[in-house]
């Protein structure tokens, strides 16, 4: 069975769009196809459907600006993209370090974005398509948070810049 399912992707990568498919049965009773008639054994012709094609694009480079005049994105891909619960007015408090965020954004986040955390200027953790993402040790002091919408390697939108403070109490 894998035999032959190699064999008809190979003819169907290997053929001309136009190119007519034949399905037959062999003399050892396996199905099979060919790009011409057997003699000699009764054939069916195979209907394929239109190929679907894509454009490759290629990949934007680091210095490339989150919305570069070739994007199909446009500007602004979210008219609503920020952090939630952050308090910027007192500390947050975490006496491990470790706290949660929120990301609101509108309309919804669409695949294949992903949030990715800037934490201080520097990514943090994996990107991922949940709007909660979670900080593990901070270190105490003043941080500032931002969150990007990527689409893999490309930026299409980032949040304003969030200053926060994290108070943790050490235990002798």
């Amino acid at each position: 069975m894998g035999r032959c399912f190699s064999i008809i992707l190979l003819l169907l990568l290997a053929l001309p769009a136009a190119a007519q498919i034949y399905k037959y049965t062999d003399a050892d009773g396996n199905t099979a196809y060919s790009n011409q008639p057997p003699d000699g054994v009764p054939a069916q012709t195979v209907e394929l459907p239109p190929l679907n094609s894509i454009e490759r694009q290629s990949p934007a480079s680091p210095e490339t600006t989150p919305h570069s005049e070739s994007s199909d994105e446009p500007r602004n891909a979210y008219d609503i993209l920020e952090l939630t619960d952050i308090p910027t007015e007192e500390a947050l408090r975490a006496n491990n370090g470790t706290f949660t965020v929120g990301v609101r954004t509108q309309p919804r986040l669409r695949s294949p974005h992903l949030f990715r955390l800037l934490l201080d200027g520097q990514p943090y953790g994996q990107p991922t398509n949940v709007p909660r993402l979670q900080l593990v040790n901070i270190d105490r002091g003043e941080h500032s948070l931002a969150v990007q919408v990527i689409d893999g390697e490309n930026l299409v939108q980032q949040s304003e810049t969030v200053t926060f403070t994290v108070q943790r109490v050490h235990l002798p």
